[in-house]
């Protein structure tokens, strides 16, 4: 398969296959990059239904590791903008593909943008929710996480007293695509009652495998996976 690998913006991305009308932007989740197993198993399906497939990394991630700008959503949000931006003068047609947390970013980034379609695995569409669980978790309150601004869990996430307030003064209350969401009913970080609420409330078809986690990632995991792309991706 053709791969090209340059930059948009110091933005490391990936274009993938010949070039098409129609381009999948794939934006992964936590602890990923631009090249991992799921965006790989995107870009061979969507090549063989004459797409494309752009991919990037986030902040902190993939090639962008060591860089200064850390992995919270108002720049994440600023870099879907600037990958959509590049997107719109390059193709004529553009589609979502979206997993875990990179979900959310799009959901904020991308919800005023007329998209062909949108393909959602294991999405994080309730972050307010986790981080008020998490905050729980290990007995942090607002007035604490505002005094101290940051504090580092025993479980090596870091809750910001930006990000917090970002997450509540930013709430998803609009989403108008044409949306598939594949879901692990084993997922241990996204309660299923609220992927429901969520795919009822904006019309999406909601898919669930029942030995799927939040990472897909055993060999049946990603065949299921995979022939969920060939189903969906039109």
């Amino acid at each position: 398969m053709q791969k090209r690998k340059f930059e948009i913006e110091d933005i490391p991305a990936v274009e993938w296959g010949e070039k098409k009308e129609h381009v999948f932007i794939a934006v992964h989740g936590n602890m990923s990059n631009k090249e991992d197993t799921v965006i790989k198993l995107l870009a061979e399906v969507a090549v063989e239904k004459d797409c494309q497939v752009l991919s990037f990394d986030l902040p902190q991630h993939g090639e962008r590791k060591k860089i200064d700008i850390p992995c919270k959503v108002q720049f994440c949000v600023k870099d879907l903008k600037t990958i959509m931006l590049y997107a719109k003068q390059h193709w004529k047609n553009i589609s979502l593909f979206a997993c875990s947390i990179g979900a959310y970013f799009s959901l904020l980034a991308y919800k005023e943008q007329a998209l062909e379609q949108c393909l959602f695995l294991s999405p994080v569409v309730d972050m307010g929710r986790i981080i008020s669980n998490m905050m729980m978790w290990f007995n942090v309150t607002p007035e604490r996480l505002q005094k101290e601004q940051e504090i580092e869990t025993t479980i090596g996430q870091i809750l910001y007293w930006d990000y917090y307030c970002y997450v509540n003064e930013h709430p998803v209350d609009k989403w108008n695509v044409a949306t598939v969401v594949l879901y692990g009913a084993k997922d241990d970080l996204c309660e299923y009652e609220t992927i429901s609420n969520f795919a009822k409330r904006f019309h999406c078809q909601l898919e669930i495998m029942q030995q799927g986690e939040h990472f897909f990632h055993t060999n049946e995991q990603l065949n299921v996976f995979k022939n969920w792309l060939k189903r969906y991706i039109v």
